[in-house]
């Protein structure tokens, strides 16, 4: 504010009034107006009432009180910080809660103001030095700024609660306080979420009555108008006034500058935030939800969030990069001995897949129809089954396009646990085995129900008590902890692995299709996980050293036979430091074959360097198992007199498993400290969500970053995906999901993220794509290897639930997308679900051939090219068959 310094002089004698009483008011109210600008203990009075007297002494008070007045409500209007509109007239959180700064702003109020101050002011005919004179530069001067600040329309001046609106009389206070009740309901509901959004990205901004109330505290020496209550107190002379000024001055400049910086900082804060919104809004904009009216679902960087969330904009895990391709091997490539048994489709992406006519495979297996184990053309013509060569894969050159038939009767399966315990008859109807093992405990017929009664061939009475029994024989198995992923060879019906889950264990069971009939199927159908495989002339689909123990109760396999084929492809996948518990009648009885055996089995694993560790009986069920430790250093492997069994070449690759034959041989252990496999996993849980010790930085990761963080980032992802969005946002009751598989897993995030769930995920890894299984089973989790244009080695209607991340998208390149829907169909049960996540195109063909499937589509979800499906397989099946397959 401009200040200027008086000229004080005698007053000349002179009968005319207004002279006289113009030089008194120069004099004595410059003087005192200029200690009243500079006092520190002003406040803004509440109300002030202009009156016309004749009275020098009432002239001169009501002519300082406006000086004071105007000086304040400016002064207060600069230093109070400023009120932000953004272009949708959002307001802060403060007015919201106190609806002061709610109603509109009035800037003809603060011309109101101005004019009634200039009115009040005696003009002096002298000019120039006059205060009049002054006082109009100084408004000239404000009126700019205010008029530069209203063009900018970034700043609104907040009011003082105690200075405008003291000018308004009672009747203009009432109007103006049921504007005010109105305009804030209003501003309210319309604004209240964007100015919390405001408010949380530039802090709380104080409003002029907040500012008033502060100053009121502040200002304890002052009457309740804001009115010196000593006038003639502290009247300085020239010199002093004009010191004390230029003081004043120069603290006027300074906050002037620091408030100016305040403004620019807050500017830019709601600039961003606003820009931020703006830049979200299309995203809202873009989203498209069918098939379900009661949840909408939102998308931020393609992650859909429930409509209630407070989403933030989370690290999402970006596409498979160019470099990780280089730094991973796949299973194809490791399989370089593989037999190809695929044949590359064309690309079904143009087709009309609207109008694809579904038949009924017309298969001699009928509702029980595994394509790659019963195409009956490819094994009439195998040479030899000596090995059981027609229990292994042998696909059709052309995969099947054809749905196979529900059995007679078929009911929706009963939910887990109840299942363990019992099936519907009609569901698995084969008696065989209820027939063949009924006084084993292993199935039972009861009515229209298949019973379970937990026993097997070496658990009569109970596969619990067995499992105590083992663990008991060695106490580091540690169930649970120590021991995490178990191999069941010969399974059965499962109960074995059926039982781990209480023990917190996973176990891969697995059994061919043979004459037992359907073992496989009755143990899925029970909820337990299983599938269909045979010890014969190739190798099991999984990666070396990577099952903490490997179990076989009675499963009838010569482990002594041809130099120990299949106990060496054992030793391939067990874990250094894991253990063999063999329970058989060579280890309990003293038959002269059972002898035989046992001489043969201890001469071999001598020679393959495992330890017995020690031979249990088991009373209660009059048997006994053995348990072999296998060695987790190479000290016993360089000190052995003969190479039986021979150690394998450099270049056997122990991880290829794709449609290898076995190689009768022993790799060495590990025995770098940074390699898979030099030392045991931490124990479970924590082993769930730590990275592998052997991923280093160094390593490229699937997504581009350093391997372990990779791992994490991974994790994070679907953690957060399947707890926003999977859980509640895709129209699944996960209650009614047991079996579910991952159909192009990475790290096992998918899995991961639902281990608290009671359900079990079946990680599958693609021969064509980066081999990341063994940091699956590293992690506690177990998967297989697979390659989905082929069919799958399991049942009809075995899974509640499939999950495809990106995974038809690139299936589309290799084969045909109308048979992997078809593969779909055939392994997924009545009720179940399929969750696809991939581009927006791929998607929506699958949703086409999922209509013409008549399955249920619940939701789909499209932002930015990627879209969600999902669907719900229904009963229905089509009336005509195809030609015999």
């Amino acid at each position: 504010m401009p200040t200027t310094r008086a000229r004080l002089g005698r007053r000349p004698p002179s009968s005319s009034y207004s002279s006289t009483i113009t030089t008194i008011i120069f004099v004595s109210l410059c003087v005192l107006g200029v200690w009243l600008l500079t006092s520190t203990s002003v406040v803004p009075p509440k109300s002030t009432t202009r009156t016309s007297t004749d009275s020098t002494t009432s002239a001169s008070s009501s002519f300082a009180s406006t000086i004071m007045n105007a000086h304040k409500t400016v002064s207060n209007s600069a230093k109070a910080p400023p009120v932000f509109k953004d272009t949708q007239g959002d307001l802060p959180d403060d007015a919201l809660k106190t609806g002061d700064a709610n109603r509109p702003q009035d800037t003809n109020e603060i011309d109101k103001l101005q004019t009634d101050v200039s009115t009040d002011i005696t003009k002096d005919s002298g000019g120039g030095d006059s205060l009049n004179g002054n006082a109009e530069s100084w408004q000239s001067s404000e009126n700019g700024k205010l008029e530069d600040e209203k063009k900018n329309g970034n700043l609104v001046v907040a009011e003082n609660s105690q200075g405008l609106r003291g000018t308004e009389s009672v009747e203009e206070q009432e109007k103006q306080k049921q504007l005010e009740t109105q305009t804030s309901e209003e501003s309210s509901i319309t604004h209240r979420q964007e100015a919390e959004q405001i408010t949380a990205g530039t802090g709380k901004i104080a409003t002029g009555k907040e500012k008033a109330e502060e100053d009121v505290s502040l200002d304890s020496g002052n009457d309740a108008h804001g009115v010196a209550t000593d006038n003639t107190k502290n009247i300085l002379s020239d010199h002093e006034q004009q010191k004390r000024l230029e003081q004043h001055q120069q603290q006027e400049d300074d906050q002037m500058q620091q408030q100016q910086k305040q403004l620019e900082e807050h500017t830019q804060g709601v600039t961003s935030k606003d820009q931020i919104q703006h830049d979200e809004a299309p995203i809202l904009k873009d989203v498209k939800i069918k098939n379900d009216h009661k949840a909408p679902v939102n998308l931020t960087n393609n992650l859909p969030v429930p409509k209630n969330e407070n989403h933030k904009t989370e690290t999402i895990v970006p596409k498979e990069s160019k470099e990780s391709k280089k730094a991973w091997s796949t299973q194809a490539d490791q399989s370089v001995n593989q037999k190809e048994r695929r044949t590359v489709g064309t690309n079904n992406q143009d087709s009309s897949v609207s109008e694809q006519n579904w038949l009924l495979c017309k298969a001699e297996a009928g509702a029980d129809y595994i394509p790659c184990l019963d195409n009956e053309e490819a094994i009439k013509k195998l040479k030899s089954t000596k090995h059981y060569e027609h229990r292994e894969r042998h696909c059709p050159q052309e995969p099947p396009t054809c749905l196979v038939p529900l059995p007679q009767g078929y009911k929706t399966p009963i939910e887990w646990p109840k299942s363990r315990d019992k099936i519907w008859y009609h569901n698995v109807p084969h008696t065989l085995l209820a027939e063949v093992k009924g006084h084993q405990n292993w199935v039972k017929v009861s009515g229209e129900f298949l019973t379970f009664p937990g026993g097997g061939t070496q658990f009569i009475h109970g596969a619990l008590h067995y499992l105590d029994f083992v663990q008991e024989a060695v106490p580091d198995i540690a169930w649970g902890k120590h021991t995490r992923v178990v191999l069941d060879v010969g399974c059965g019906v499962a109960s074995f692995g059926g039982y781990l889950f209480e023990r917190d264990v996973l176990a891969m069971s697995f059994a061919p299709k043979d004459e037992h009939e359907a073992q496989v199927q009755f143990a899925l159908e029970r909820g337990i996980p299983a599938i269909s495989a045979v010890m014969g002339t190739q190798r099991l689909p999984f990666p070396s050293g990577v099952f903490d123990l490997v179990h076989c109760a009675r499963c009838r396999v010569p482990w002594h036979e041809e130099g120990g084929a299949l106990l060496l492809e054992l030793n391939r996948v067990l874990r250094p430091g894991g253990y063999f518990a063999w329970s058989a009648t060579p280890v309990y009885q003293t038959l002269e074959e059972d002898v035989e055996i046992w001489k043969e089995m201890s001469s071999l694993t001598v020679a393959m360097c495992w330890e017995l560790v020690t031979i249990k009986k088991d009373k209660l069920n009059s048997v006994g198992v053995a348990i072999y430790h296998k060695p987790d250093t190479n000290e016993c492997y360089d000190q052995r007199k003969q190479n039986k069994p021979p150690m394998c070449k450099p270049e056997d690759d122990p991880n290829a498993a794709w449609y290898v034959p076995f190689h009768s041989c022993m790799h060495k252990v590990p025995s770098k400290e940074k390699e898979r496999g030099y030392r045991w996993p931490v124990e479970w849980p924590e082993r769930l969500q730590m990275p592998p010790y052997w991923l280093n930085q160094s390593q490229v990761g699937i997504y581009g970053k350093p391997s372990p963080d990779d791992f994490t980032a991974d994790l994070e992802h679907w953690k957060h995906l399947v707890s926003k969005v999977y859980m509640n946002g895709l129209g699944i009751s996960w209650k009614n999901v047991r079996n579910a598989m991952d159909m192009r897993a990475v790290y096992g995030g998918f899995a991961a993220a639902l281990r608290d769930l009671k359900m079990w995920v079946l990680n599958v890894v693609n021969v064509n794509a980066p081999d990341t299984l063994p940091i699956i089973y590293e992690r506690g989790l177990f998967g297989i290897y697979h390659d989905w244009c082929e069919s799958f080695s399991t049942y009809p209607r075995t899974y509640d639930l499939l999950h495809a991340d990106h995974l038809f998208s690139q299936l589309k390149k290799r084969c045909k997308i109308v048979a992997v829907m078809a593969e779909v169909d055939r392994i997924v049960r009545p009720g179940g679900k399929l969750i696809v996540r991939d581009d927006s195109a791929t998607t929506k063909e699958v949703e086409n051939l999922l209509k013409s499937l008549h399955w249920e589509i619940r939701k789909t979800i499209s932002q930015n090219e990627v879209g969600i499906i999902s669907a719900q397989k229904t009963f229905w099946r089509p009336n005509t068959s195809a030609a015999p397959t």
